[in-house]
């Protein structure tokens, strides 16, 4: 199943959201630190209910410790800035998206070195901002989980 990117999260309440949902999906879900908040934090557990130890999760300390540990895999940026729809990835099994914090998305750095060929965006209006973390990956992963035939679901 694809894999699931927070980058510096700083919402309890959507990483534990995000971990349910891995959860339900069978997506490993792979955190970038710093977070601003603790795993151990009763908003984020709460979020994810007894959720927690059905996810596959991996905590990374950094952003150069995540890159090598996944060595040459493809990465997908989601961002704003974007200018591709992420319906236009052809996605395969091992796959990362990578989703920036709630109150900034990816840095232009991190953008820049995934390269415009691999940033996307969610289609929103014209006057939108952004959606919250959570509703973008969960649109996100299903839409990648759907055109896998929904592989291993009942």
């Amino acid at each position: 199943m694809i894999n699931i990117v927070l980058f510096e999260p700083e919402i309890p309440q959507n990483t534990g959201n995000i971990i349910r949902l891995a959860a339900n999906t069978g997506a490993t879900l792979h955190l970038i630190k710093p977070f601003l908040f603790s795993l151990e934090d009763k908003r984020l557990r709460r979020a994810g209910l007894d959720y927690h130890e059905y996810a596959g999760m991996r905590v990374h300390e950094g952003w150069e410790e995540f890159k090598q540990s996944v060595g040459d895999r493809r990465l997908f940026g989601m961002s704003t800035k974007a200018k591709k729809s992420f319906t236009r990835i052809e996605f395969h099994k091992e796959d990362f998206l990578i989703f920036g914090p709630e109150t900034r998305g990816l840095s232009d750095s991190v953008r820049e070195e995934l390269g415009i060929n691999n940033l996307f965006r969610i289609p929103m209006l014209p006057t939108s901002r952004s959606l919250n973390l959570s509703n973008a990956v969960a649109i996100t992963l299903y839409e990648a989980w759907r055109k896998q035939d929904f592989v291993n679901a009942v």
